[in-house]
């Protein structure tokens, strides 16, 4: 754990303030979900809750399937980091941050589609392109995103429909646990 140097206290409802600052490195946002861990220190751990963390093995095996169906690298991200890749090298991807781009993206609720308002960097660090990503909504709130990674196509129709139905699905799939 990495030392801040910021004390709060908890008012009388049991509520503390999470520095600004903090928030804002950390990307947390009013009304994200956090989970609450305890160490063996007597320690109180807080991190973002991923809905779609909680369901890796099957974001990894659908990242597989769509790869093998497009032919495209596969990304599934949630609100803040790619948690599932395919036809990409998984230790370059997975874990890392996605771009300010894929953020606004997802808070917008509208896919990004081929054509529509050119190629963007969807993972921090990483130079490949897309212009197709498409937001994972389940019970009305953003949890991710299903980005296929332009190669030697950009991706057609087809790779559109397998791309808004794998984020349908995902969503599907988290509202009914």
């Amino acid at each position: 754990m990495k030392a801040t140097g910021i004390v709060r206290r908890i008012d009388d409802l049991g509520r503390i303030v999470i520095p600004k600052e903090i928030r804002r490195t950390l990307r947390i946002r009013e009304g994200d979900p956090l989970e609450i861990f305890t160490d063996n220190d007597g320690g109180v751990i807080l991190r973002k809750y991923s809905p779609i963390g909680e369901m890796l093995t099957f974001a990894a095996h659908y990242a597989e399937a769509l790869n093998r169906a497009s032919g495209m690298g596969v990304l599934i991200c949630d609100r803040d980091h790619v948690v599932a890749a395919a036809g990409v090298s998984r230790k370059e991807y997975v874990e890392r941050r996605v771009t300010q781009t894929l953020e606004e993206i997802m808070e917008s609720r509208t896919a990004r589609i081929p054509g529509s308002q050119g190629a963007f960097r969807p993972v921090e660090g990483i130079d490949r392109v897309t212009e197709l990503a498409v937001p994972i909504i389940a019970a009305g709130d953003v949890s991710g995103a299903v980005v296929m990674l332009s190669g030697e196509t950009a991706g057609g129709d087809a790779e559109v429909k397998l791309a808004q139905t794998a984020a349908g699905f995902l969503g599907r799939v988290m509202e009914n646990g």
